[in-house]
């Protein structure tokens, strides 16, 4: 495997707790980084460049230097972006994912400082798209992963990667337990994100009801749809309901909001290839994730 000794050495598993929206908090990025696995959030859920910086000082009183590493998720696109790059790398963040639009801008300044550079990517193409930027390792977005999924193959996604890419390499999607977790470290992968099962955690930001839901919710009760981002969407019914809306009639992607989930400012894409390219470098789909049935294992 290509991961860095440095790191390796403080893991307890080979996994990056997922960045969530509005989910993975402060006291989620300790406890994670404590137990021993990677623990990333998105920036977006600082709200403010100042409390990013609150945030960071405080996980760094609170974690020892032997715990696992923690991971920024950085969006590209953000009117922020410029001022939490500075942040992260005056705080000499140790690695960080970036989403929603290309990486090469945040590449040299954070290898600078010697953080890790990871990118999220859906396609072939889009991998060889960060490669070339020079990032430094992927996150393969694939079919099944939470809240805005993709639709390739794992198996086969990581295997046309990593034939390309001889970096760091993580596959998201459909990452349960530790059965999937080792099969994606039998196809080459270094790590894996695993998400849904840490929003039931107590230390999760996600409001009770929501934790009750994937408590209670089956793998059947997944419901796929395209009308919150107009591209395919993994979420569960009870929470569509909770937002006043009927699942079975939901209002199509309209074109006015569109350019609001490519990025502040950007045009709508127009082929799916544009809108693909939303999505690798990790778009994050603002709607709650779920990927799967969270039963009594949770710690919520």
């Amino acid at each position: 495997m290509t991961l860095a000794a440095s790191i390796t050495v403080r893991l307890r598993l080979p996994l990056i707790c997922a960045p969530v929206f509005r989910v993975s908090g402060a006291d989620l990025v300790i406890e994670a980084c404590n137990a021993g696995v990677i623990e990333s959030f998105p920036t977006a859920n600082c709200k403010t460049v100042d409390r990013f910086g609150k945030w960071l000082t405080r996980r760094d009183s609170a974690v020892p230097s032997s715990a696992a590493p923690f991971c920024p998720n950085l969006i590209m696109r953000s009117s922020s972006m410029k001022e939490e790059l500075a942040c992260i790398c005056r705080h000499r963040v140790e690695m960080i994912i970036t989403s929603v639009g290309s990486p090469a801008p945040a590449v040299d300044p954070l290898h600078e400082i010697g953080c890790l550079v990871l990118t999220d990517v859906a396609t072939v193409r889009h991998a060889e798209k960060a490669i070339a930027a020079g990032i430094d390792g992927l996150i393969l977005l694939t079919a099944g992963a939470d809240g805005q999924t993709g639709w390739a193959d794992g198996f086969a996604f990581a295997r046309a990667v990593r034939r390309i890419f001889d970096g760091p390499i993580v596959l998201a999607g459909r990452i349960s337990d530790g059965w999937p977790l080792w099969a994606a470290r039998a196809l080459g992968c270094d790590l894996a994100y695993m998400g849904t099962r840490f929003i039931a955690a107590t230390e999760s930001s996600a409001p009770p009801d929501y934790k009750q839901i994937l408590v209670d919710s089956e793998f059947d009760d997944i419901f796929l749809t395209r009308a919150f981002t107009d591209l395919e969407t993994n979420i569960l019914p009870p929470s569509i309901v909770a937002a006043g809306l009927d699942p079975a009639n939901l209002p199509a992607m309209s074109e006015g909001r569109s350019p609001q989930l490519c990025g502040s400012g950007a045009p709508a894409p127009q082929t799916m290839e544009g809108r693909l390219e939303c999505r690798t470098f990790g778009f994050r789909c603002p709607s709650r994730r779920i990927r799967g049935s969270i039963n009594q294992n949770h710690s919520g």
